[in-house]
């Protein structure tokens, strides 16, 4: 009993040790300040607290989003190019911040995105585990839609609100989401969505 117990610590530890996260690693890339710098070097960005690490000759350094004007890294863990803004949000009644907003996509109408990290609840049901609940680390996005005067639209991920911002399209809009059975809280599915809405 007690090997088997010391075996699923070990599992669930190794498999705890295994999770990655983007946000939680260097990546290689560049960044520009609002001075219109350019620095290279390894980054690690906070979307959170708006902080972005950069090391370069073995110095880090800690940039706020007020001093970045944009950012690109390879994301190693997704195999992928990722391209960050620091642009003034409305975070409270008549106040505004520089955030960090990752481009999804770019059109007339862009799609943004901002992450965190969450900790949900899961059902285990293998037998193995012996049932019962757990934890785990989730990745969870929050969708922004920017039109092409810079204005920001916070997006609740339901299709009643995504239809009303685009009201003026929105019969096409409802009849390719149905067609195509999309969600439109997936980010690989609103990336189609509105990608389709700039094109009609």
């Amino acid at each position: 009993m007690k090997q088997f117990i010391f075996f699923t610590c070990l599992m669930i530890s190794l498999s705890i040790s295994a999770q990655r996260f983007s946000s939680q690693i260097f990546h290689d890339g560049f960044m520009v300040t609002t001075d219109r710098d350019t620095i290279k070097g390894a980054l690690k960005y906070d979307l959170e607290a708006n902080i972005l690490l950069v090391v370069k000759n073995n110095k880090t350094k800690s940039f706020s989003s007020r001093k970045v004007f944009y950012f690109e890294i390879f994301d190693e863990i997704l195999n992928n190019y990722r391209q960050f803004y620091s642009i003034p949000y409305t975070v409270n009644i008549n106040y505004k911040t520089p955030v960090f907003f990752e481009l999804v996509y770019e059109g007339k109408v862009s799609l943004m995105a901002r992450e965190h990290l969450i900790s949900q609840t899961v059902n285990n049901s293998s037998a193995y585990w012996g049932g019962g609940t757990g934890t785990q680390i989730v990745i969870k996005y929050t969708f922004f839609f920017m039109d092409d005067k810079g204005k920001i639209t916070y997006f609740n991920g339901k299709k009643k609100e995504l239809l009303a911002y685009m009201s003026k399209k929105q019969s096409d809009v409802k009849k390719f989401i149905k067609e195509n059975k999309l969600d439109t809280d997936s980010m690989a599915d609103l990336v189609r969505i509105t990608a389709f809405y700039n094109s009609i």
